[in-house]
């Protein structure tokens, strides 16, 4: 099992636009990581995402280019403030690789979490940024792969 953990891509500040789309060049780098997400044919039980305009854009982005295409659903608890905790145990529990789209800080969060088993800056996410982890036992994880538009 896989646990895929994705910021969402550029977004418009709330000033422009006060439900934050995603920018042109961020529906670009989210597509480019699709594309080499889908190269490697990824299979995913499900993408969730915040609900967040930007995320939901990249989530589906990120499903349009997988196939099989995986469900996508909005779900509470990733926004960029909320507790960790209940995705740290949802994900402890899952069998199937998934994909979330959340924001900043929370991601940065839930990786050093489940890696380090406190909250300490692991990753240096930037919008488009995919981390992949799995399981070493039953509550530990390790980081297998990161990808980023930067990288590309």
């Amino acid at each position: 099992m896989r646990l895929y953990l994705v910021q969402h891509g550029q977004a418009f500040p709330a000033a422009e636009h006060p439900d934050r789309p995603l920018t042109d060049p961020g529906r670009r780098e989210v597509t480019t990581v699709a594309t080499l997400l889908a190269r490697s044919q990824l299979r995913l039980a499900c993408i969730v995402h915040s609900g967040k305009t930007r995320a939901r854009q990249t989530a589906e982005i990120l499903a349009d280019h997988l196939n099989p295409s995986p469900p996508v659903e909005a779900a509470t608890g990733l926004d960029p403030h909320d507790p960790v905790e209940p995705w740290i145990a949802a994900a402890n529990g899952w069998t199937e690789d998934c994909l979330l789209v959340g924001h900043q800080p929370f991601l940065g969060k839930l990786v050093s979490r489940l890696v380090l088993g406190e909250e300490r800056i692991l990753v240096d996410y930037q919008p488009g940024t995919v981390v992949c982890l799995e399981p070493t036992s039953a509550s530990d994880w390790r980081i297998v792969g990161m990808l980023g538009p930067a990288l590309l």
